[in-house]
Order: C-alpha cells, then sequence, then structure tokens
C-alpha cells in the first residue's frame, strides 16, 4: 500500500500524478500565448484609436439585433465595424454587410468561444484606418468566452428576458467579469416572471462597477441609454 496516499498500486498512482503534472504547463502555455496574442490586438487596435468592444451572451440574447440597432443609429457619425463569431455559417455576417459595415466572419468549427489568435487575424481582414469602434461578437455561451481575452478595451454582458433573472447564481463569471450589463428584449417584460430589480441586485453583488440597462432593440426601448453608453467609450 502506498503511504502516500493509501492506495494498492504505488506506482500505477504515481504515474498518474507525474502525467497530470506535464498537462500544467500545456494549459499555461495555451493561455499565455493567448495573452500575448491579446496584447499585441491591444496595441494594434490603440495605435489605430479603434475603441474594441466585446459583447457575450447565451445564444438568442439578441446580440446581432442590438448590433443592427445600433449601426443604424450611430451608423452615420461612428466609423463601425463588427467581427462576427460563430461555430458555424455566416448568416449573421451576411445580415451586418447588407448595411454597409465592414464585417469579418470567424467559424471556430465547434468551438466554444474567440481567441486572442483568431481576432488579430480578423483585424488584417478589416479596414481599420477607417473605423472608430469594433464590436466583437463572441461566440453564444455564457461560461466559455470570459475566459480569454480578446485584446478588447470593454466587456458587454447580454442577457435576454426570456432567459430568467437567475442567471447570475448560475454563471457568476461572466457577470463579474463585464464592464456593463445590458438586459435585452425587454418588451416581454410584462408576459414573462423576470424581476428586474432582483437581477439588479444579484449582478451588483457580483459586480457594484458594472451598470445595467434595460431596453429593446426591436421597440427601441432604452436604446438612447445603450447609444449613450457607447458614445461615451470613445476615445
Amino acid at each position: 500500500m502506498c503511504d502516500h496516499c493509501g492506495c494498492e498500486d504505488h506506482e500505477h498512482h504515481h504515474e498518474q500524478e507525474q502525467e497530470e503534472i506535464k498537462r500544467i504547463p500545456v494549459v499555461q502555455r495555451i493561455l499565455s500565448a493567448n495573452n500575448q496574442a491579446a496584447l499585441e490586438n491591444r496595441q494594434h487596435l490603440k495605435a489605430h484609436g479603434i475603441t474594441a468592444v466585446n459583447i457575450m451572451s447565451s445564444p438568442g440574447a439578441g446580440k446581432t439585433t442590438l448590433l443592427l440597432a445600433t449601426i443604424a443609429a450611430l451608423g452615420a457619425r461612428v466609423r463601425l465595424g463588427v467581427i462576427e463569431g460563430d461555430t458555424a455559417s455566416q448568416v449573421d455576417a451576411e445580415i451586418i454587410a447588407e448595411t454597409g459595415t465592414p464585417v469579418v466572419q470567424i467559424n471556430t468549427g465547434g468551438g466554444c468561444h474567440l481567441d486572442a489568435p483568431m481576432v488579430h487575424n480578423a483585424l488584417h481582414a478589416l479596414p481599420l484606418d477607417a473605423l472608430d469602434v469594433i464590436f466583437i461578437e463572441n461566440v453564444g455561451n455564457l461560461i466559455c468566452p470570459v475566459s480569454f481575452d480578446l485584446g478588447q478595451d470593454l466587456k458587454v454582458g447580454l442577457l435576454s428576458v426570456p432567459e430568467g433573472h437567475d442567471k447570475p447564481y448560475k454563471y457568476p463569471a461572466i457577470f463579474e467579469a463585464v464592464d456593463l450589463v445590458v438586459v435585452t428584449k425587454s418588451d416581454l417584460m410584462p408576459y414573462l416572471d423576470f424581476d428586474l430589480e432582483k437581477f439588479k441586485e444579484l449582478v451588483q453583488g457580483l459586480n457594484p462597477h458594472a451598470p445595467v440597462l434595460t431596453l429593446s432593440a426591436k421597440t427601441g426601448e432604452g436604446m438612447a441609454e445603450w447609444l449613450a453608453w457607447v458614445e461615451a467609450q470613445l476615445g
């Protein structure tokens, strides 16, 4: 019996330990490489005077709808670009492109988040000298995107009314990480059991520095606050 842990097979147990130890530097290298690429992205964006906003949410929360409404409202006075992240297809990018906005599609091939090297490649496909803001629409997921710095200046978390006000309990990391929380599809509030005050209380408990905005890109309710926030971020 192994005196160290009580297992019957001392040699096999410690072979497993050594294998686990070997895996740790691999994870560190992955995150280190991403962070280095994020630093380069940040420097690249700064050199062009661009503010980058990483938008994260679950699928169907209304990221693309919000971007379309933002383009319609600000496109005449703010030069906007978009990086679209999806596991597959380019449906959202095609919709954005119809507005005349420069857009690049990133397909992750099943991956649940964007990373900095992906964004690095996308930046080279955008006319950076002709942009003021780049919105990065991350892959729809409330967990994976939070851990990967893309080189953005700001992170925005979206939550739609149909998802329920309890999500900060279940997915605290995203609410802790963002600079702004936006509750979307507010036009559905009268028909669903969404406790806005409770939601705000939960968010503020996790992240007291993140404002919570409520809007409907469909009806325009609350859009003025969102647009004012975006314009206030421009350097």
